[in-house]
């Protein structure tokens, strides 16, 4: 059993530094997405990917850990869950501190990931938001009535309101 709870202790914090890494990267993406740099919002969320691979590869080596000790103390696996361990865990103090603490680790980085992740989704959809205005503004640009302005030899000029055929100005 000890070893056991030692397996798990272990994993536990892999897994917090995974979701400490997966919480840098998400704070970096943060400030990508502000910069819109969409290269290195690329290369940050390929790297958000390998950490969420590496996670869940940890998450399946705690199930069966978990697993493990459920068949040990003849527990349910499916009602399993670490903050009852931490509790059936009274008669040895020391292994249930460290799984205290673990546990709270982790559900503190969690909910940070949580939240920064809600941020991030947040600035991306107002950064599409901004796109599409953008688009809409240009489609309607191009679609501007004509004028009535007429050529010398009595022709409409054809040129339309508020278009100009230059492009963009440059001495802004």
């Amino acid at each position: 059993m000890a070893s056991l709870m030692e397996n798990l202790i272990e994993v536990l914090n892999q897994e917090n530094e995974e979701y400490e890494g997966l919480l840098a990267l998400s704070q970096r993406k943060m400030r990508i997405i502000a910069g819109a740099n969409l290269e290195d919002l690329q290369r940050i969320t390929d790297d958000e990917q390998e950490v969420v691979g590496r996670l869940n590869r940890l998450e399946k080596r705690r199930i069966e850990v978990t697993a493990d000790i459920a068949n040990v103390l003849n527990k349910d696996v499916e009602t399993m869950k670490l903050s009852n361990l931490i509790e059936m865990m009274a008669a040895r103090p020391e292994e249930q501190a460290q799984l205290a603490q673990i546990h709270d680790r982790l559900k503190s980085v969690v909910r940070e990931v949580q939240r920064t992740n809600e941020q991030n989704k947040e600035l991306l959809e107002e950064a599409l938001e901004l796109v599409s205005f953008e688009m809409n503004m240009l489609q309607a640009h191009k679609a501007a009535p004509e004028t009535a302005n007429y050529t010398r030899s009595a022709y409409n000029s054809g040129a339309q309101m508020g278009v100009d055929s230059g492009g963009f100005d440059a001495k802004q």
